[in-house]
């Protein structure tokens, strides 16, 4: 048995790690925020073989005082 990294499998999980980034920030510009704190990642197997990355945070409206 041979061990090692499987890249196009880590290509994948960045990739939906990186889409689930842009789906938040773009919530979150739906909103009015201009910032997201806390923001953490998720993730989870929904099914056999099937998972799930999920990328969360609080939107706000940061101003200078």
């Amino acid at each position: 048995m041979a061990g090692g990294e499987v890249t196009q499998y880590t290509r994948l999980l960045e990739d939906s790690r990186r889409h689930a980034l842009d789906r938040m920030v773009q919530n979150a510009q739906v909103l009015g925020a201009n910032a997201v704190l806390g923001m953490r990642f998720d993730s989870g197997e929904l099914m056999q073989n099937t998972k799930e990355i999920v990328a969360y945070g609080t939107a706000v409206i940061l101003r200078q005082l």
